[in-house]
């Protein structure tokens, strides 16, 4: 059993796809990040960079302790690793996936965070980091776009690499983007968007839709938080 500790945003929805994907148990245990639920002590033990999503197995691959997983892409890894499933093998194919993992981590997972920061949450609208942010979204949405032109997925089969980079697409909306402006991206997001493991993932978070934060009352949580937070 898996014990997913998780709220509904696009780092906590790709560990639900994947567990979806491959059946394997687990029991979500709810992180309101908007009340504060991140900095709470129990929680600082498994992620101590106080962000979701993290996971406890309770039955790792080798026995013994359970083992505690932070950072999604880090989860992703120690899941596939674990099910042997998701990843390739073959070390040429592996890699492939492993660069697009961390395309996402280090790539498009912050600069659409950077994008939604400032074009929706700022208390004060700065142009040029409004434009910063969503070029950039742009961009690198070109650059799955292009990968995505011969090929079904981003690196053969589906993979934790599609997996982790689809639900920062989800709300490209919000990031001022079209899809219609990259046409092999579109029909990569509406090929996993129908995938019935996607679909229960994505219904998993409804039952948190009523605690959806307010970003008035948990701003000072969300945003302000500095060395200082951390050191008391």
């Amino acid at each position: 059993m898996i014990d997913l500790y998780y709220w509904t945003t696009p780092n906590g929805h790709k560990i639900t796809i994947f567990l979806e994907e491959i059946g394997l148990p687990y029991n979500i245990i709810p992180v309101n990040i908007g009340v504060g639920d991140q900095f709470k002590p129990a929680f600082l033990q498994i992620s101590p960079n106080n962000r979701i999503p993290a996971i406890v197995d309770h039955e790792p691959a080798n026995g013994g302790a359970p083992i505690s997983v932070f950072e999604s892409g880090a989860i992703l890894l120690y899941l596939a690793e674990k099910t042997g499933k998701l990843i390739p093998q073959d070390v040429r194919q592996r890699v492939e996936v492993l660069q697009w993992l961390f395309w996402q981590m280090g790539g498009l997972g912050p600069m659409a965070g950077q994008n939604h920061h400032f074009s929706q949450y700022a208390p004060e609208k700065i142009d040029y980091a409004i434009n910063r942010y969503v070029k950039e979204t742009g961009r690198l949405y070109a650059v799955l776009d292009k990968r995505l032109a011969d090929r079904e997925f981003v690196a053969g089969d589906y993979s934790i690499a599609d997996i982790a980079a689809y639900p920062w697409i989800v709300p490209y909306k919000s990031q001022n983007q079209k899809l219609e402006d990259f046409p092999n991206l579109q029909r990569w997001f509406e090929a996993i968007k129908a995938r019935p493991a996607t679909i229960h993932a994505y219904e998993k978070a409804e039952a948190f839709k009523n605690q959806a934060l307010d970003i008035e009352k948990s701003r000072e949580l969300l945003f302000n938080q500095s060395a200082q937070t951390i050191q008391r």
